[in-house]
């Protein structure tokens, strides 16, 4: 039987260009996506735009833009981004294509028809930024302002015809599913949050807007456009050919097993999204996962602020991968993590350059210098050697469960423990005094080779290019990468042919 495994990032919304947070959601997606595939999964893997609602109306009416050209535009650059990040994703969806517009359209008639929409009146608080209603409790005044204490985003007073999805029935029976799903909101403390707010009790939702156009036409009237989260969210299965539930990328990848999403839109995907596929019989998602932000030092990125942080920029300044490894490495997946020039090159410095590009290095010089660059025949695995295999041989399926509970922290410290004990081992052993014993020098040298192909295979998913370079020492290629091959301590074939290496990370020097 085939493994699928479906993952998605959220839709953004392209009414700016892309910061840190776009990138940060992008990046753990594509390692979770990549590690599946290493793991024998065929991997679907979507990203893509948002492109309907009142924000982009504003937006594109400030530019003197028609919204369609204005779209087109900005969802460039964020596919131009998912390049820019080597991301492995298979689809880019734009909730302006043909195909979206269909399955929305599907998917509001099968609610209509099951009684669960209707015709009313709403008055109440929205807030054009995050394309979301408040109550009143939700609400509070700054500066004069009315704000959501939620978001923090103004919010406006709005009165008009509308239509309404039935929320409020689905209170008791959302719940009922989080009991029998226990995993499906993770971190915990996400979880809890929506728990809390399920029960405080759910009104009706509006789902429908009349005083602006640039939406998807409510079917059979075209005064009324469908609500954008509504649209937005349905792109998960429009990108799998809904409303075909016959299609094979339907049969074979939904219910997805992943919504990978900022904590910021929780409750669109983790109360409202699974209550709409409910309505229509539908199978909601396995799993919603509520990331923390990413901070510029310790504050919250955003316009006003002047500290959005650009990612185009500091890929170009430290490269890709040194920020990949670093978001996966030094914040603590689903809580806020920050990003400073000062932590980014420690990490660089210490975990990259000293510990997996020095290891790498002085293993291949070594190698170069006493075995001639072939990897070594009559090898006899000592207890210490055996220590060090097996510390991944031997952890494989804690590996997996590290990533199946997106515990991406976790997993990149496991391997950065790895690389320091291969640091200590190959200094512990001195081969360089042992060149009166072949057998042991021969030993030392396969066991770090070995040990350096195993954690290359782990830290592909996290940088690719980096690691692919290392693999290439031992001619290996992504084709040729399979996770189950780190169990196996004799991986590497004795008089092989192996490679040189230059410098994987240059070492910041502060005063450059």
């Amino acid at each position: 039987m085939d493994k699928n495994f479906f993952i998605t990032t959220p839709i953004y919304y392209p009414s700016g260009k892309p910061h840190m947070g776009h990138a940060y959601s992008s990046i753990v997606s594509d390692v979770i996506a990549r590690f599946k595939r290493l793991d024998g999964y065929n991997v679907e893997f979507l990203t893509g735009t948002d492109e309907h609602g009142l924000k982009i109306q504003r937006a594109s009416e400030e530019k003197g833009l028609d919204p369609k050209n204005f779209c087109d535009e900005l969802s460039k650059t964020f596919r131009n981004l998912s390049k820019t990040l080597n991301l492995s994703n298979t689809d880019f969806i734009r909730t302006t294509e043909d195909r979206h517009i269909k399955s929305v359209q599907n998917l509001w008639k099968i609610l209509e028809k099951k009684n669960q929409i209707y015709l009313s009146k709403y008055s109440g608080w929205y807030s054009v930024s995050d394309e979301a209603f408040y109550g009143d409790n939700e609400i509070k005044e700054e500066n004069g302002i009315n704000i959501s204490s939620i978001s923090g985003s103004k919010v406006e007073w709005v009165e008009e015809e509308s239509y309404f999805f039935k929320l409020s029935e689905w209170e008791n029976k959302l719940l009922k599913f989080y009991e029998e799903n226990p995993k499906f909101i993770l971190p915990e403390t996400r979880r809890n949050e929506v728990l809390s707010f399920v029960k405080g009790g759910l009104k009706d939702l509006s789902v429908s807007r009349k005083s602006f156009s640039w939406g998807i036409k409510v079917p059979g009237n075209n005064d009324h456009v469908i609500y954008v989260w509504l649209d937005a969210l349905t792109n998960y299965i429009s990108a799998l050919n809904y409303p075909d539930t016959t299609d094979n990328k339907y049969k074979n990848y939904w219910p997805a097993d992943l919504h990978m999403i900022g904590k910021d839109i929780l409750r669109f995907h983790a109360v409202y999204w699974p209550a709409f596929l409910l309505a229509a019989d539908l199978p909601p998602p396995k799993r919603v996962y509520g990331h923390g932000w990413i901070l510029s030092g310790d504050k919250k990125m955003s316009k006003s602020k002047g500290n959005i942080l650009d990612p185009l920029e500091i890929v170009d300044k430290y490269g890709l991968d040194s920020l990949r490894f670093y978001l996966l490495k030094e914040v603590s997946f689903g809580n806020d993590g920050s990003i400073t020039q000062e932590k980014l090159e420690s990490c660089i410095n210490s975990d990259l350059a000293n510990n997996y590009g020095n290891l790498c290095q002085r293993v291949v010089s070594f190698n170069e210098k006493n075995c001639n660059l072939l990897v070594p025949d009559n090898i006899n695995f000592e207890k210490e050697d055996l220590k060090l295999l097996n510390k991944v041989s031997d952890n494989i399926n804690t590996l997996r469960s590290y990533i199946d509970n997106q515990e991406l922290s976790v997993y990149s410290n496991f391997i950065i423990d790895c690389l320091f004990e291969a640091n200590k081992y190959f200094n512990d052993q001195e081969p360089w005094k042992k060149k009166s014993d072949i057998v042991r020098l021969n030993t030392i040298v396969y066991v770090s080779l070995e040990i350096i192909r195993k954690v290359s295979i782990l830290l592909n998913p996290i940088i690719p290019d980096t690691s692919l370079k290392v693999l290439d020492i031992f001619n290996l290629k992504q084709q040729d990468i399979d996770f189950d091959t780190i169990k196996d301590n004799k991986f590497l074939k004795p008089n092989s042919k192996i490679k040189k290496i230059g410098i994987l990370f240059k070492k910041i020097d502060k005063n450059d």
